[in-house]
């Protein structure tokens, strides 16, 4: 072993946990890391960004893609503090990542030296843990700690200050091993209960959703709700976890679901919720399922012991991956003779065809329609990244996922997520299709993303629905305060040209039958290309016009 630099132990410590990328915005408070960084570029990249929370929200996306923590680094005070929105997205969501902030040199601290900021405080109640590491010697154990426990139990984030000194001091250290995911068996007897509980079930319904997925056990879920007839159901966000072909799929439970399938939900006796914990979106504000003691028998299944009983007591509770739960499932041999809920799947799924069924909507630009051609033209690896607001809907709504790592979409509801989630898809499945679907208000959160799109010549459609206005909180003052519109109006700059101002290409979109072509053209370019759509305002919602809102809300006020 050798002396090495604090930032020259850091960086051989994230090759030695598999990162890949690091994702950041360049600081004076870890220029040891950046120089270390140029003996290592071809093993580990680092991803310059225009903004730290554009870089959290990649590295958040680089979790949800690879079950193991997304990486970012920004310096201290305002770039950790613009980081902090990746962190509580990654909190929401139950995505393993860590955060590294620089921090002021060990002779500086708690005297508010320029942009010091305690981090164990600030981050204190949304990281799993908060640390500095004040010696050298110590990165390798602080780092492989913060690995495991991002992953553990239920997944997030991670956040670890590195003041100067440390950074460009020496050390003589190994490095820690590989830190792999903490393994949470199904206990046996309480799979057996759940075989019981099946067993005796009339109307039964599988709700999958949360993290510690993988390949192996989405497939393992297909083989569980095929061999037991059961219909399935994602919750908010989570539609990649089961094909949505499959004959038994329900659909998702999200905001404003199929009622058919929240009554669905509302009137089973046996829900199995795998994965999921059941938070606020899933539920409908907490009424799908009674607080705290469900009118349905509920099993809950989380690999965090916390969630299991946190809002909703549970007929039984199994501390287990979701995979080492459906592996116990599909142990024994499936249900004895028919099933009394046979015709549900199938009535389930039928439920799930007819919500998607077209509706008339105002305009020239019929999102129906695009997005039902985006459904039947996409390969089946195609990533779709989105933010937040009603230009969302279409999107879950319509669109069939096909299997894991092909959603990526905040649970915590964050705008501005979809442009830096997609850029970090593409660095990451550089072979795969990935589409950045964004709202006008969303996309110009962090649309400066787009120049790193550009600086790594990544070939990604960035979408633009183009309605001028903060939709979602327009929608709710039409109903609520009908006619008084108040902050929700926005003026728009010409995307397209926007995107050609920063080197990608760009085109304006402005009837349905104009989109596919322009679509295939995006998909040709050999780079980043910007499709600005502009959606009439009255398509406020897939439901009802903008004016038709304001005359129900005058009729409930009246």
């Amino acid at each position: 072993m050798q002396s090495r630099s604090g930032g020259e132990i850091l960086v051989a410590s994230l090759l030695a946990q598999d990162a890949t990328h690091l994702f950041g915005v360049p600081g004076e408070s870890f220029l040891p890391v950046l120089d270390a960084l140029v003996d290592v570029r071809d093993r580990l990249s680092f991803v310059v960004c225009r903004q730290e929370g554009g870089a959290a929200y990649m590295a958040e996306a680089a979790g949800k893609l690879t079950g193991r923590p997304g990486v970012a680094i920004v310096t201290r005070g305002p770039g950790a503090t613009n980081a902090a929105i990746g962190v509580h997205v990654a909190r929401q969501d139950s995505t393993p990542m860590v955060l590294l902030v620089g921090q002021v040199g060990s002779d500086a601290t708690d005297r508010e030296a320029f942009q010091e900021i305690d981090y164990r405080r600030m981050y204190g109640d949304v990281a799993k843990w908060a640390a500095q590491i004040d010696r050298a010697d110590r990165i390798p154990e602080y780092v492989a700690h913060a690995w495991r426990l991002a992953m553990s139990g239920r997944p997030g984030p991670v956040v670890l200050a590195l003041p100067e000194d440390v950074l460009s001091g020496t050390a003589v250290v190994a490095d820690a091993p590989r830190a792999a995911h903490t393994p949470a068996a199904a206990d046996p007897a309480q799979v057996a209960l759940v075989r019981a509980r099946l067993a005796v079930a009339r109307s039964p319904l599988v709700l999958v959703g949360g993290s510690r997925w993988d390949p192996d056990a989405c497939a393992d879920l297909a083989k569980f709700a095929r061999r037991w007839s059961l219909p399935v159901a994602c919750a908010f966000r989570r539609q990649d976890l089961y094909d949505n072909r499959l004959p038994n799929y329900a659909g998702d439970i999200g905001i404003g679901p199929n009622p058919k399938l929240a009554s669905r939900l509302r009137d089973a006796d046996l829900v199995v919720a795998i994965g999921e914990r059941l938070g606020e979106m899933t539920t409908s504000g907490y009424t799908l399922l009674d607080a705290p003691s469900p009118r349905q028998a509920l099993v809950h299944v989380h690999p965090g012991a916390e969630e299991i009983g946190r809002v909703y007591q549970p007929a039984v509770g199994i501390c287990a991956t979701p995979g080492a739960f459906l592996a116990a499932m599909l142990a024994a041999d499936g249900p004895e003779g028919d099933v009394p809920w046979r015709e549900s799947a199938a009535s389930a799924n039928a439920d799930y065809e007819a919500w998607r069924e077209a509706r008339p909507v105002p305009g020239a630009v019929d999102l129906w329609r695009v997005v039902r051609w985006l459904d039947e033209r996409l390969p089946d690896d195609a990533i779709l990244a989105n933010g937040a607001g009603n230009y969302t809907t279409w999107l879950h709504r319509l669109y069939r996922h096909r299997g894991i790592g092909t959603q990526l979409a905040p649970y915590a509801g964050a705008m501005g997520y979809g442009v830096p989630a997609a850029v970090a898809a593409k660095l990451l499945r550089p072979a795969s299709t990935v589409i950045s679907w964004n709202g006008d208000g969303c996309f110009l959160m962090n649309g400066q993303e787009l120049a790193t799109a550009v600086q790594y010549r990544l070939a990604i459609v960035f979408v633009v629905i183009d309605n001028g206005m903060y939709g979602t909180i327009r929608m709710h003052q039409e109903r609520t305060y009908p006619a008084r519109v108040s902050g929700t109006a926005l003026a728009n700059p010409d995307f397209a040209a926007l995107a050609r101002a920063y080197g990608a290409q760009g085109e304006t979109v402005t009837t349905t039958v104009g989109f596919a072509p322009a679509f295939e053209r995006a998909l040709a370019h050999d780079g980043p290309t910007l499709l600005h759509v502009k959606l009439d305002p009255q398509a406020l919602t897939m439901n009802a016009s903008l004016d038709a809102l304001r005359e129900a809300g005058l009729r409930a006020r009246a």
